[in-house]
């Protein structure tokens, strides 16, 4: 099967996410058969929680459709590189490929910080491809921050 990104989509969600007023991070999983089956953007604000992040949320909303609690196969697209925690998550759900766009320097942790998926503590380590339309995801970022400040 040819490589079809679903990027796109997770840009539709981050730009959703900002227009909330949330960090504009967004998401999607896809199925083995390379179908959109969960996407979502950041609610942390929305939701009061810290833990709703883009993945987590899509990953949650993934899970629930497979009726599984891991995804064996399925893809994760987000935006921005995964933090510790939401790397964790990917790994738990023993996902076969995470692809992101921008990088993140402050709190990443796939390629920056902790490389949560170089442990050998972690669970499962999805094939990672990054870069994927990079420089939207940073120029939503950056447009999102600079108007706050």
């Amino acid at each position: 099967m040819p490589f079809n990104s679903h990027m796109e989509a997770a840009l539709e969600e981050a730009r959703a996410a900002a227009e909330r007023g949330e960090v504009p991070v967004g998401a999607v999983v896809v199925d083995p058969a390379g179908a959109v089956v969960a996407r979502a953007g950041n609610r942390t604000r929305e939701l009061n929680d810290p833990s709703a992040h883009a993945e987590v949320l899509a990953i949650r909303a993934a899970c629930t459709a497979a009726r599984s609690e891991r995804l064996p196969g399925y893809a994760l697209y987000v935006t921005l590189e995964p933090c510790p925690a939401c790397a964790a998550i990917i790994s738990a759900a023993r996902l076969a490929r995470l692809y992101y766009g921008a990088s993140d320097p402050k709190s990443g942790g796939v390629e920056r910080g902790p490389r949560i998926f170089s442990h050998p503590q972690a669970h499962h380590v999805p094939e990672i491809y990054d870069g994927i339309r990079a420089e939207e995801s940073e120029r939503l970022l950056k447009a999102f921050f600079a108007a706050r400040r």
